[in-house]
């Protein structure tokens, strides 16, 4: 293998590749990314058995093309070497069997590399009907969601995000038990048989990395253990999260006795400075007080202090509901919109956030009983 090539265009495949490996994986071929030169184009692949990357350089890329062939090189230390060298063509060339010269004019690395014939067999086959979505809104979908995911692996499928799709609307939820997220959108595909997966959130967090401002669309290719999507020149294979996914239809209420529509920037301002003097240990717990006359936000923390945030309102309910400030915080971000409302029940039923202006996103924020 011995070819050309500019160092932004090489960096920018290596970045995305690379986010397939795990630098807690014991097993060497699995910490590398596999260089396969063809006549068509160049091809990187990176597995962690979770994840699977695979980018391509198509030819017209590359700067010269002297000897196709294929290489493992350790991901840390190519993308390393790649990222410092100066912003110039660079030469790569395997010799002597398994060595890959990395060179400019002025530098010569030399690294070690691995037989690619003991790289796994990745099954990166696409199915011939996907599911295509716009990539702004594809990215909107999990950024809206993802927050709401579990970090405790003590409920594997609550660390995912689950994707239901019926006929033409996908419904996408996230929930740790605390919280709950949906998005609703309508997909340009008319489904046949009813989706139903679980995805991995951390796996959706790396993909949306490597999607870029621009109007192209993200491909699904759904199969009964793994999904693949494809964009541009990025093939990104992740496994399913197997189990059902808990209902949560009933849990979101559809009336509300108080429906209270606020300012994003008022709300938002008067959380944060009432979580400033709160703490993990408590929960992050806040107050909300509505009486007919004012809003008011409270914290208070025997170890730290007191806080009340106050705004004049009209309203003819009163209600006194506790939350945790980081979750509804969260919720509240991910409308970016200049309006929001939060709906409640009473003291002890779930605190709804929405947008009379998009339907389609929903959060749900469960109450803290105090004492």
């Amino acid at each position: 293998m011995k070819f050309m090539i500019k160092k932004e265009i090489l960096l920018e495949s290596l970045n995305n590749t690379a986010r397939a490996i795990s630098t807690k994986n014991l097993i060497p071929i699995l910490t590398g990314i596999k260089f396969d030169l063809k006549k068509e184009g160049l091809y990187l692949y990176a597995s962690d058995t979770d994840v699977s990357i695979r980018t391509f350089i198509p030819n017209d890329k590359l700067t010269n093309v002297e000897e196709i062939g294929s290489i493992v090189i350790g991901g840390k230390y190519i993308v390393e070497i790649v990222r410092k060298l100066p912003n110039i063509d660079i030469l790569l060339e395997v010799i002597d069997g398994y060595k890959l010269i990395v060179s400019t004019d002025n530098t010569e690395f030399s690294l070690n590399g691995i037989n690619p014939n003991e790289f796994p067999n990745l099954d990166l086959d696409e199915t011939k009907e996907p599911i295509i979505i716009d990539n702004g809104i594809f990215k909107d979908i999990i950024n809206q969601t993802v927050f709401a995911t579990s970090q405790s692996e003590t409920r594997p499928l609550l660390t995912g995000i689950n994707f239901r799709i019926n006929e033409n609307i996908l419904e996408v939820l996230a929930t740790d038990s605390y919280r709950l997220s949906r998005k609703v959108v309508n997909i340009d595909n008319n489904i046949e048989n009813e989706v139903n997966i679980v995805i991995p959130g951390k796996n959706l967090i790396e993909l949306t990395k490597m999607l870029d401002d621009d109007n192209a669309s993200v491909e699904l290719h759904l199969f009964s253990n793994k999904v693949l999507f494809k964009y541009k020149n990025i093939v990104f294979l992740s496994r399913l999260l197997s189990g059902t996914y808990p209902t949560t239809s009933s849990i979101i209420p559809n009336d509300f006795d108080i429906e209270l529509e606020c300012s994003f920037n008022d709300l938002f301002n008067m959380i944060d400075r009432a979580s400033l003097l709160t703490s993990d240990r408590e929960k992050n717990t806040i107050k909300l007080s509505l009486t007919k006359e004012e809003l008011m936000i409270s914290s208070n923390s025997p170890e730290i202090g007191k806080v009340e945030e106050k705004i004049a309102i009209v309203s003819d309910k009163e209600i006194n509901i506790a939350f945790s400030s980081k979750f509804m915080l969260d919720a509240i971000k991910s409308f970016n919109k200049d309006k929001i409302v939060l709906c409640m029940n009473n003291d002890s039923s779930p605190i709804v956030v929405k947008n009379k202006e998009d339907s389609s996103l929903v959060q749900l924020v469960l109450p803290i009983k105090t004492c």
